[in-house]
């Protein structure tokens, strides 16, 4: 088991809600103070550098014209890391290269990051959520065929030592690709690729690549980690699934005592509480299937608010999208969960949100690195022998 540190990077200091249509796209960026933004980015650094002192790994993400996440340009946050840092992998979740108009430049910066933190990356692909459609002044029809061939043009770029090729694909029409540098892992990075449903993770499983799903709890998770294992046997990996091709974000907060530890958890509940979105940004035409389009009108949409809807902590922790309490408490919940959907090797756990203080972001991941994690290193290394 592995255990990532992730932040969204939030600018939390909002104005009151029915002052506003969208937190996403369309609030105006008079109400981001730089002074302020400056000492969050200090903190948020401190906090990754912090984990990798402590053996936690790291996760980076980027989104766009959003005070949820003011890290637009997740490659350079990483590129910082990957000369602060010493020994974390560095973990790009992701890279959205279905709105990305020149993936070159993606397998350049990426193999920028890896040389640079020499072999340390982890790299991401993503197709992007629907509210990026419109920042990005992109099409949101057929994004997963983009992306994927998008993700085919950079893992040529990648892999091609021999001088200049020339891709030409429905999408990506490129001459003369001849990056530099080239990745320091050969033959490129490690591949990470989202899933929220079974149909995308059988084809990451048939790639042979990392799965990351985020606060899909103990509804959905166990019917996407089922579909990856059983599409990536029938690939011919291997009847033995790695734990460690897939992996699960949540809200995690780890406290002394009880009562500090939900403190945390309810903190973290403003990723939730304030994702106030309008229907034409959270669901553009053409990008949802039609099973999607169902669950978004009953109002299951991951990561998006309903109308009206106060999310409630103790609801969120029986779903299995927050753990939070004391360093028992909280590995009992993730070993439930673990136990619940299978296994599985990777632990995305966002530690900050929203006010949550740099301070107390920093105590728990001291008390989940020393207390928490080497619990969860012997339930993952109990469980492989077990399936050996």
């Amino acid at each position: 088991m592995r255990i990532w540190h992730f932040s969204e990077t939030a600018y939390p200091h909002l104005p009151p809600e029915d002052e506003y249509e969208s937190v996403r796209v369309s609030m105006p960026n008079r109400y981001y103070d730089p002074q302020i933004g400056h000492e969050l980015y200090q903190e948020r650094i401190d906090e990754w550098c912090l984990a990798d002192e402590l053996g936690i790994d790291i996760m980076i993400n980027e989104h766009h014209q959003t005070p949820t996440c003011v890290d637009p340009a997740a490659p350079i946050m990483t590129g910082i890391l990957a000369r602060l840092t010493k020994n974390a992998r560095l973990l790009i979740l992701g890279n959205p290269i279905a709105n990305r108009r020149q993936p070159v430049r993606v397998a350049e910066e990426m193999a920028m990051v890896d040389v640079m933190s020499k072999g340390r990356l982890e790299c991401g692909f993503v197709r992007s959520v629907p509210y990026e459609i419109a920042p990005a002044n992109s099409n949101p029809v057929r994004m997963v065929e983009r992306m994927w061939e998008a993700h085919d043009l950079i893992v040529k770029a990648w892999t091609s030592h021999d001088g200049p090729f020339t891709f030409e694909g429905e999408f990506f029409h490129h001459r003369m690709v001849n990056i530099w540098p080239r990745p320091y892992q050969q033959p490129h990075p490690p591949i990470w690729v989202t899933s929220l449903s079974t149909g995308n993770s059988a084809e990451i499983a048939r790639r042979g690549y990392t799965l990351g799903t985020f606060l899909t709890g103990y509804e959905k998770t166990p019917a996407i980690f089922e579909a990856y294992r059983n599409a990536y046997r029938e690939a011919g990996h291997g009847d033995d699934v790695p734990q460690e091709k897939l992996g699960y974000s949540g809200l995690i907060f780890v406290g002394e005592t009880e009562e500090e530890g939900r403190a945390g958890g309810q903190h973290l509940l403003w990723y939730l509480s304030h994702n106030k979105l309008p229907m034409h940004f959270r669901n553009p035409p053409g990008y949802a299937s039609i099973d999607a389009n169902v669950m978004a009108l009953k109002g299951g949409q991951i990561g998006v608010r309903r109308e009206g809807w106060v999310p409630d902590l103790d609801d969120q922790m029986e779903k299995g999208v927050v753990f939070c309490g004391t360093p028992d408490q909280v590995y009992d919940q993730l070993k439930k969960f673990y136990d619940h959907v299978g296994g599985f090797g990777n632990l995305l756990s966002m530690g900050q949100a929203g006010h949550l203080s740099h301070a107390d972001t920093c105590k728990s991941l001291k008390l989940l690195a020393n207390e928490v994690y080497p619990r969860l290193k012997e339930l993952s290394k109990s469980k492989s022998i077990a399936a050996a």
